[in-house]
This record gives structure tokens, C-alpha cells and sequence, in this order.
């Protein structure tokens, strides 16, 4: 079966935007700093007459295009951010600052949904209100709930919303979707143990937290191999552990990192219970004081059943059978989005970036990642044709 016919008009059409694209990718802005980043989203929106609001929990941008007397509101996202990475890669459109790259092909995610939002703007057959959602500080920064907390979906009502990523890994154009619990949940913990130093050859005279971050470490690997469902996803990771300076000397204290995740939000209850109960015990029987700060992260990311079988519909009319995946595994990975789905039903979808030697295999958060631009057209003709079949004359 060959591509809609769609795709082919949007990859005619795509150079502008992969220059769009490399531009942004030159000039990466981290969250809440993405300021040049939204003025070149806003006033192109406004040049194909969106109604555009700027600003939007920070930087974020938002336009509204409404054709037709049709009542259904679609809402469309892509995040904009970028990741405190040095980029190893040489070509002439890599990052012009230091220490900040699109390692994650934000820039690829904005370019796709601004080809789309042209197509629309200009020619496309729609009937009903349509919104774009141009998302900050997908990295951590929680900016889908700052968007949220001010007004979003209170100014700009959307009976589903939808979202994609790239996926390294899968074939370049590949559209994989998954209807139930997609991405992790993501918690994050630093313990701090609190002991008595002393001399390293008189340990009988202190209380050693090292040895306790070392007991506590082992212990966690309990959590989920014996206290969660081994049909359950979980991860208990202590990525950080700092203690002491000196070889003969026994630290007062030191300090570990956690990254707590889950895909069902029983479990994740019961791994922050579980590792409350464990960390206290163990600091009890060592002799040294415990205390967890634990930061709730981003939620469960779950595609609505509904929304997700037209997505898949979607994905089929566009690209074939052959280069869909209809039920995909979940990922470990987190994502903001997740806070948008726990309002408005929808489905969040991954698109392919390239495997094996192919151009955007490298995996992302990697210095050497770079997102694939034959995947501007692909994506920018799935946003299109969704957006056409959901916003339909009634």
C-alpha cells in the first residue's frame, strides 16, 4: 500500500520548514527561556491568520483557527524546549550555544506541527475549532501544567487533544501508537543520612552513613523484585550518591539520588510507601538519622481508548498497515503531556526517527542526537489528516 497522497504534497512543501527547523535547532532555548522560540512561532501563526496568545504559562504559545459552524475543538501540541546537553554534532545548523542542544527533536516536533498549521491555514477542509498548542519546559519543567494552571483548556476548550514524539530506533516514518498506560510515571527522592563522623581507624566511635547509603542501595533493589507484581513495570534507580573526601576519614553524612517510575498509579503509591518504610528501618537498625524529600514528578501518561483507535485510523489512511504499529510496548520513559491527557481525553503517538545506520537513529538526550527531517512531511500530513477527520461538517 503507498502513502496517502497528502504526504507527498506536504514533503513538496517541507524545505521551508526544515529550514525553520535547523533554525530553531541553532538557536536552543531551555524551558521557560524559549523566548525567540515562541516570537518566531507566534508571528508565524499570526501571518496565516490564527488568532494567537502568547505567553501562555510562561512562554508558551497557543493559536486558534475556527472554520465553518462545526462544534468540535481539537487540540493539537507539540513542546518547544530544549536540554542543558553540549552537542558533539558538526553540521552547520548545530547549537550556536554552549552547553544547550535539541537533543530530543523539540525543534522537529514545533516544525512539524507549524507545516501542518500552514497546510490548515491555507487549504485545509475543516469545520469546527481547531487549536495548536505550542508547549515550554517539557524537560522537567512541568510546562504543561503551568499552561494548564493558567487557563489553558478555561480559554481554549478542546474536546481531545493530541501529541507526538520521534523515536529513535524505529524505522524513520514508522507511526506507532498504544491505547492504555503508555509512559512511566516519574518520581524523584534525595535522602539524606545523617551519622557521626570520626577517624577511619576508630569507626567503633562514630555512626557511618556510608555504610548506610551502601545497605539502603542493596535494600531498594528489593522493592520491586519482591514487592511489586512481576506483571507490573517499576524502577527503582539511585542514580547519585555523595559521601566524604578522605580515605581514612568516616563522613557525617551523605546524600542519595533517586528516580522512582512506574506505569500504573497503584504502584507507584506503593513503591513511595515501600521505600519510606525501607529507608527508615534501615537507617534505624545503623544508628544514623533518615530524611526523604520526595518530589512528585510527571503522571502516568494514558491514551484514551477511544481517541487512540481513531488516531490509529488515521495512521493507517496515511502511511499503510505495513508502517503502523496498532498496540506498541509502553515506555519507561515520562512526559509531560500526561497532565493534559488527565483533563481532555487523548493519545499521545510516536513517530520513527531512523534505526540502524539510518540518519536520526542516535538515541535522544545524546550529544550526537539530531532529529530526522524527512519526518517534517509525514508528520505535518498525520496532523493534517487528523484534524480533518475529527473536525468534520456535522
Amino acid at each position: 500500500m503507498t502513502m496517502n497522497p497528502l504526504v507527498q504534497t506536504l514533503r513538496d512543501r517541507a524545505r521551508a520548514f526544515i529550514d525553520v527547523r535547523r533554525d530553531i535547532h541553532r538557536h536552543p532555548e531551555l524551558g521557560f527561556e524559549e523566548h525567540r522560540t515562541a516570537a518566531l512561532v507566534a508571528q508565524l501563526l499570526q501571518d496565516w491568520g490564527y488568532a494567537v496568545e502568547r505567553g501562555v504559562g510562561g512562554t508558551g504559545v497557543v493559536g486558534r483557527l475556527v472554520r465553518g459552524s462545526g462544534r468540535r475543538r481539537l487540540g493539537l501540541r507539540a513542546d518547544m524546549d530544549a536540554l542543558p546537553i553540549s552537542e558533539a554534532n558538526g553540521f552547520a545548523y548545530a547549537s550556536v550555544h554552549a552547553g544547550v542542544m535539541h537533543a530530543c527533536g523539540h525543534d522537529g516536533h514545533t516544525a512539524m506541527l507549524l507545516a501542518a498549521a500552514q497546510h490548515l491555514a491555507q487549504g485545509g477542509a475543516f469545520d469546527g475549532t481547531l487549536t495548536l498548542i505550542f508547549q515550554p519546559a517539557e524537560e522537567g519543567g512541568g510546562g504543561a501544567l503551568r499552561m494548564m494552571e493558567d487557563g489553558l483548556f478555561e480559554r481554549h476548550p478542546c474536546d481531545a487533544i493530541f501529541a507526538m514524539h520521534n523515536m529513535p530506533g524505529l524505522a524513520q516514518g514508522r507511526l506507532a501508537l498504544r491505547e492504555g498506560a503508555a509512559m512511566a510515571s516519574s518520581d524523584y527522592a534525595t535522602l539524606t543520612l545523617t551519622g557521626v563522623g570520626g577517624h577511619g581507624a576508630m569507626p567503633h566511635h562514630a555512626a557511618d552513613p556510608i555504610v548506610a547509603a551502601a545497605s539502603i542501595v542493596m535494600a531498594l533493589q528489593t522493592v520491586v523484585s519482591r514487592n511489586i507484581d512481576p506483571m507490573q513495570m517499576a524502577v527503582v534507580t539511585v542514580g547519585a550518591l555523595h559521601a566524604g573526601k578522605a580515605n581514612n576519614v568516616i563522613a557525617h553524612s551523605a546524600e542519595l539520588a533517586l528516580s522512582v517510575r512506574a506505569l500504573d498509579a497503584g504502584v507507584r503509591r506503593q513503591l513511595e510507601q515501600r521505600i519510606r518504610e525501607l529507608v527508615a528501618a534501615q537507617a534505624q537498625s545503623l544508628g544514623v538519622r533518615a530524611q526523604l524529600d520526595w518530589r512528585p514528578g510527571y503522571a502516568v501518561l494514558v491514551n484514551s481508548p477511544e481517541e487512540t483507535e481513531f488516531a490509529r485510523q488515521v495512521a493507517l489512511e496515511l502511511v499503510g498497515p505495513q508502517r503502523v504499529t496498532l498496540q506498541a510496548p509502553p515506555l519507561p520513559g515520562s512526559e509531560d503531556f500526561a497532565f493534559m491527557l488527565e483533563r481532555v481525553p487523548g493519545s499521545y503517538l510516536l513517530i520513527g526517527n531512523g534505526q540502524g545506520q539510518e540518519h536520526g537513529a542516535c538515541m535522544v538526550h545524546n550529544p550526537g542526537y539530531d532529529f530526522n527531517d524527512d519526518n517534517i512531511a509525514v508528520g505535518a500530513a498525520y496532523w493534517v489528516l487528523l484534524a480533518q477527520r475529527f473536525l468534520v461538517a456535522s
